[in-house]
């Protein structure tokens, strides 16, 4: 995991070190997370709301494309009643989205793009007792990603997204599939913003 973290932490300082010269924006981003737990066996666990961070990298490719990509430290999981206790599945993940985004002149755009989201810890939750079950989760979240964003002349903008699990993240070895599911909404700084 640590090595995964390394490499992914490297291929970003390239990245960032390669569209310096071309037409990007460096940028700052927090918001809101209400997660859940897609789960075959049970259907969707109740949502749980917790927070997102980031930077962001917005390159432009022509006057109305660009891709994104982002580096996020994002708490996810859900909820579930259970013989009357609640419990708290935290899990906390950091992402690496790549968006593609088409930029209209007034300042909205629409995105979409993968994500790789890397399991950084897992912890459930019930009455006062707290258990580390990352055992129970594969490493590695790949999600599919829908949104939409407004930016002001400012270079303050907010960011709604959709982030659709696409892999089994249960390492328990039941058949049951189990697949996160985000809606995101929060607020981006992008850094001389021209």
């Amino acid at each position: 995991m640590k090595k995964l973290l390394f490499i992914v932490f490297v291929g970003m300082i390239c990245l960032i070190n390669k569209v310096n010269a071309q037409n990007a924006e460096f940028g700052l981003k927090a918001g809101l997370n209400v997660a859940g737990l897609h789960f075959t066996g049970a259907g969707n666990l109740d949502s749980r709301a917790s927070v997102y961070v980031g930077g962001l990298a917005h390159i432009h490719v022509s006057r109305y494309w660009a891709v994104q990509p982002e580096l996020v430290y994002s708490c996810q999981g859900a909820k579930q009643n259970f013989d009357g206790r609640e419990v708290t599945y935290r899990l906390n993940y950091v992402t690496l989205p790549v968006m593609l985004q088409y930029m209209f002149d007034n300042g909205f755009r629409l995105q979409t793009g993968p994500q790789l989201g890397l399991l950084a810890s897992a912890k459930r939750k019930s009455g006062g007792t707290i258990t580390d079950t990352k055992n129970e989760y594969t490493t590695a979240d790949f999600s599919w990603s829908f949104g939409a964003s407004y930016l002001t002349n400012s270079g303050v903008g907010i960011d709604a997204r959709y982030n659709l699990g696409i892999n089994n993240i249960n390492n328990t070895g039941s058949a049951d599939k189990l697949q996160n599911r985000v809606f995101q909404i929060g607020l981006f700084y992008q850094f001389k913003h021209s």
